[in-house]
């Protein structure tokens, strides 16, 4: 009986989540959108050319010999980390996307194969170490390293993180870690596809509905998304962007009047 009371209770919870109201759609064709800075810059990513533009400048950058761009952080836009896998390689860039500096992780004195990387602000980023499994702290000045968790058993769906914690996804849960090493909390979620984060929020997507952890508990965000095929996403301030492959839809989320 307690069980069937915790469920009931779960799925109320899980039905009631923020509600966010659509305010434009703007046409874009893309290969990847990664989003917006808090100077309204749109970031994008199209045949290996990280490109960065607002309705007055364009800045682009690409080095062809790194191979296709896996990912962009732009958390802090003095310092965007664009990660390579295929190369290993983190390159770091400034806000006008001129190179400040190139990390080969072949190069490092304990190499590993890293499957992911953001920035943890104070010169260090985040990793992921593939072949331990175990998520890493890196200071790039001074080439120290240090395990954050102890290896995970299961594959990593995908990571978001800011400068204080990093949360993993995996196929049946969403572990929070925290700068300082270990974890912090652990929320069961079978089958998320993909995780993001702002300002300790956290939102995850599964089978194109968005979910926000609330105090440990997943809650279904009031969004029409029937007719979006949500591609890539971000969440920042009181705004929620969808890319579709054909437009960003933009949501703003409406938070009761006080």
């Amino acid at each position: 009986m307690k069980c069937i009371v915790f469920i009931m209770l779960l799925c109320v919870q899980t039905a009631f989540g923020q509600t966010y109201h659509k305010t434009s759609q703007i046409p874009l064709s893309v290969n990847k959108f990664i989003g917006y800075d808090s100077y309204d810059h749109l970031y994008t990513v199209t045949d290996m050319v990280l490109r960065k533009e607002n309705a007055s400048m364009v800045y682009e950058f690409t080095d062809f010999q790194l191979g296709n761009i896996t990912s962009v952080d732009i958390i802090n836009p003095f310092n965007v980390v664009v990660f390579y896998a295929q190369t290993n390689t983190a390159i770091l860039l400034d806000n006008k996307l001129s190179l400040i500096e190139q990390i080969n992780f072949n190069y490092l004195t304990d190499v590993a194969n890293i499957s992911s990387v953001s920035n943890a602000g104070g010169n260090k980023l985040w990793l992921f170490n593939a072949d331990t499994q175990q998520l890493e702290l890196l200071n790039y000045r001074n080439n120290s390293k240090n395990s954050i968790s102890l290896p995970i058993a299961e594959i990593i769906t995908d990571q978001a993180s800011d400068f204080n914690y990093n949360y993993v996804l995996t196929p049946t849960a969403i572990k929070t870690y925290t700068v300082f090493g270990g974890i912090v909390e652990t929320v069961p979620f079978l089958g998320g596809e993909k995780v993001m984060t702002h300002k300790g929020r956290v939102m995850v997507v599964r089978d194109n509905l968005i979910y926000e952890i609330i105090e440990g508990v997943p809650n279904l965000l009031s969004i029409k998304t029937a007719q979006i095929s949500i591609q890539d996403l971000q969440v920042f301030e009181d705004f929620l962007y969808i890319y579709d492959r054909k437009n960003v839809h933009t949501f703003v989320d409406q938070k009761p009047k006080k």
